[in-house]
C-alpha cells in the first residue's frame, strides 16, 4: 500500500460510522497482524459498533482471508446463521 494512501487512511475517523451501522457486524482480526494491530482497529471499532461481533484469530497475519481461507470461510456460516 503507498505510503500517502496508508497514512490517509490511518488518519480518517470513522467513528461516525461504526456507530451508524444498524446490522449485526462481524469483525475478523488476526492478532499477528503488523500492519493494522488489533487494538488499534477491532478492538476500538468493537466498542463502537451496537451489534459488533469480534472474532480474533491467534497467530494469524493481516492478509489472513488469503493464508487461511479454510479457516475463516468456516467460521463465516456460524455468524451468518446466529
Amino acid at each position: 500500500m503507498p505510503a500517502s494512501l496508508s497514512q490517509t487512511f490511518s488518519a480518517t475517523d470513522f467513528t461516525g460510522d461504526l456507530k451508524a451501522i444498524h446490522v449485526p457486524v462481524l469483525v475478523m482480526h488476526g492478532e499477528d497482524d503488523q500492519i493494522v494491530p488489533i487494538h488499534n482497529s477491532a478492538i476500538k471499532s468493537i466498542k463502537l459498533l451496537r451489534s459488533g461481533t469480534l472474532k480474533t484469530y491467534p497467530g494469524l497475519p493481516h492478509g489472513m482471508c488469503q493464508t487461511h481461507p479454510d479457516l475463516i470461510n468456516s467460521d463465516l456460516p456460524a455468524f451468518i446463521h446466529s
